[in-house]
């Protein structure tokens, strides 16, 4: 058995409180431990995690996939000579799917639920994953990038909320941050991968092709895997179903979930979370306009903050610099890309596993706040490399990597976190659909305005812009995102939002 030793037991919701004639569950405290089989909790995690991977591999691979593919010898091809906007819609095409995707998500979360939505992720990829490595020309090729992005926008929507609803509360937080991990190993893999197949005479065919084998096991994996027990309460307490059929189906999930040591609790847990589910007013149906209004208005500024602020603090843009930062520092690898984009992911992938071992110990706010100001000097460090120290390259270095090391463990993990964990049950579905659209959004704004504000007012003052961001962020992080550490969804809703 797996359980923490600090962390209270949850309540049982059949004990009541008296205040006065209101009858309140003990949301805090009680008798039923989340008691948990390691196996049968990781697995829950691994093949939603998978759409992750896929994700990173996909950025990781296009960045060798436009150099083979531009290559008059190497292309396989006779519409080789691509200007820089169709490198564009190649390498921002699955960006564009990815919205696509998280508007599509927005309208069928909630119906098709969380496995099935996973799914459809892993068809969705599969079938980019074909059109984009046997695409006979560009058109086809940017279709195929477009409907893997689409995969994109749906397994980001739906891997976080299914290991959000799925794990144990004990390990809630680590398991999700080991989904941003899962992504950093897929832009490594991508980069490597990449790296090997470009002297290859069609190679980034095979780049893209390699995504075959990961989203048919992926789809594999979660048509194997049980539905969320919350979402299959959520609509028992809706009345879209018999309410005891679908106790029964949510108490046989939750056994498949934790594994044999659950014993005889799960009856009670599922009662538990029902009796939860309809103190917070789940049974009611959400709406549009409720996402704007009360607690729900509440959670979705946290959630949509969090992720705006992730990729306007300059995340995507920093790294455009890598390559150039470490040249000039005099790294012999830095006149290779590739190299310098496998080196940086090591990196991040180390920074993400630290965040991943301390933040069911430490929590949400501490990693945040402590990495976010990490964050503020290195970009105010970058800013004034360029403005003031450009003979000085190893002052850019440290900072590019202080940045890179920062974002790491707090941004990059603790956003995906937070949006999961934030959200009320039956608005989650919608909210985070809109926090992802925000993410994919933000990243496209700063991605396509870097080079414009680049050239009007030079590198080292969009840094010192980025910088007064962060600071911002700083800001909301400490007056608005609470502390979900060891809470249960459930309690989350109650207390935090």
């Amino acid at each position: 058995m797996a359980s923490d030793p600090e962390q209270p037991p949850r309540s049982s919701l059949h004990e009541v409180q008296n205040s006065g004639d209101v009858q309140m569950p003990l949301l805090n405290g009680g008798q039923f431990s989340d008691n948990y089989s390691v196996l049968a909790a990781v697995l829950p995690f691994l093949f939603p995690a998978l759409g992750g991977l896929l994700y990173g591999y996909d950025i990781g691979a296009t960045s060798c996939a436009t150099i083979s593919v531009e290559s008059a010898t190497l292309s396989g091809v006779s519409w080789y000579d691509l200007s820089s906007v169709e490198i564009g819609l190649i390498t921002s095409g699955s960006l564009y799917g990815a919205l696509i995707g998280s508007v599509l998500a927005f309208n069928i979360a909630d119906i098709i639920g969380r496995r099935w939505e996973l799914i459809s992720s892993a068809i969705v990829y599969l079938i980019g994953a074909i059109v984009t490595a046997l695409a006979p020309d560009l058109p086809i090729m940017v279709i195929g990038r477009v409907v893997f992005g689409i995969g994109i926008g749906l397994a980001m929507h739906a891997a976080p909320m299914y290991i959000a609803e799925t794990a144990p509360s004990q390990i809630r937080g680590r398991l999700i941050s080991l989904k941003e991990f899962f992504i950093v190993l897929g832009m490594v893999a991508g980069y490597g991968i990449g790296s090997l197949l470009v002297s290859i005479v069609g190679g980034w065919r095979y780049m893209y092709g390699a995504s075959v084998p990961l989203a048919v096991i992926m789809g594999i994996g979660m048509w194997w895997l049980p539905e969320s027990p919350r979402w299959i309460l959520l609509r028992a307490i809706q009345g879209k179903g018999n309410m005891n059929d679908l106790k029964q189906n949510a108490i046989s999930c939750l056994f498949r979930l934790r594994g044999t040591i659950i014993g005889d609790s799960a009856p009670a847990l599922v009662d538990e979370m029902l009796d939860e589910l309809s103190y917070v007013g789940e049974e009611k149906e959400a709406t549009f306009l409720e996402m704007f209004h009360g607690k729900c208005k509440k959670a979705l500024v946290i959630g949509a903050g969090l992720v705006l602020f992730q990729q306007i603090t300059g995340q995507p843009s920093v790294l455009y610099y890598a390559a150039s930062i470490f040249q000039s520092a005099g790294f012999s690898a830095a006149s290779d890309a590739t190299r310098v984009s496998i080196v940086l992911g090591l990196f991040k992938l180390v920074m993400t596993g630290v965040a991943v071992l301390v933040v069911d110990r430490l929590g949400r706010r501490p990693l945040l706040l402590t990495g976010v100001s990490g964050m503020v000097i290195s970009l105010f460090l970058l800013g004034s490399y360029y403005l003031f120290f450009d003979d000085t390259p190893a002052v850019a270095v440290i900072a590019l990597l202080a940045y890179v090391g920062c974002y790491q463990f707090s941004f990059g993990p603790i956003g995906w976190l937070m949006i999961s964990e934030i959200f009320p049950l039956r608005l989650r579905g919608r909210g985070l659909s809109i926090a992802v659209l925000v993410n994919f959004a933000a990243n496209a704004l700063v991605t396509f305005s870097f080079s414009p504000l680049e050239a009007w007012l030079g590198a080292g003052i969009v840094f010192y812009i980025f910088g007064a961001i962060a600071v911002a962020s700083l800001v909301f992080i400490f007056f608005i995102v609470p502390e979900t550490k060891g809470l249960t969804l459930e309690e989350i809703e109650t207390k935090c939002i």
